[in-house]
Parts: structure tokens; C-alpha cells; sequence
């Protein structure tokens, strides 16, 4: 079955960086777009950034340009979202989904969530 699972959040202080992981199983990342998304407590959900299937095109929300990359591993079924220079207020839990067609539209699975904390 379709499973998305994240990792590699975790505390960091202002500045510092972090890397998740999106490990895909029962289906191929590279046939998919996927997205990175995240929710703050009161806050609406964010796509923060987002790879495509065919041309490796990536979106990026104003809040992530420049300070996020997103990546692909085809071979390890994975897609990454680099975040450096991390503010407090990307405090709050990522996670990764399934588009069903494109980015910034609907999707059809998504992962659990890793926990993201920037503070001092």
C-alpha cells in the first residue's frame, strides 16, 4: 500500500538548518509530484514547497525561497526539503503528500508528520 513516512525533524536554533526525508513505498516518487507542507498550531496548512514529476520543476513558497531546496532520490524512492537559516516561525509539523496531479493541488496521501522547533 501507499505510504509516506518523514523524518529528520527535530529542535534547532535560529539560524541553524535541518534536513527531512519523504521515504515512499507502493508507489514510484518520480511518476508523482510531491509536496512538502506544514501546519502550525491556529495556522492554516502551508504547501512550502513542492517538485513535479516530469521536468523536476520545483515551487516554493514566498516564506521558503531561498532558504529551502527540495530534491529527489529516484533510486531511494525519497524526496528531501533542505531548510537552512531556520526562523521561529517555521516552527511546526511537516509533512509530505501525494498530489494527485499537480503541485499545489489536491492530493491523495500524505505521511504523519515530523515535528520542526526553532528556538533559543
Amino acid at each position: 500500500q501507499v505510504q509516506l513516512v518523514e523524518s529528520g525533524g527535530g529542535t534547532v536554533q535560529p539560524g541553524g538548518s535541518l534536513r527531512l526525508s519523504c521515504a515512499a513505498s507502493g508507489f514510484t516518487v518520480a511518476y508523482y509530484s510531491i509536496g512538502w507542507f506544514r501546519q502550525a498550531p491556529g495556522k492554516e496548512r502551508e504547501e512550502v514547497s513542492c517538485i513535479s514529476t516530469s521536468d523536476l520543476s520545483t515551487y516554493y513558497a514566498d516564506t521558503a525561497k531561498g532558504r529551502f531546496t527540495i530534491s529527489r532520490d529516484n533510486v531511494k524512492n525519497t524526496v528531501y526539503l533542505q531548510m537552512n537559516s531556520l526562523k521561529p516561525e517555521d516552527t511546526a509539523v511537516y509533512y509530505c503528500a501525494r498530489h494527485s496531479q499537480r503541485c499545489k493541488g489536491a492530493t491523495d496521501y500524505r505521511g504523519q508528520g515530523t515535528q520542526v522547533t526553532v528556538s533559543s
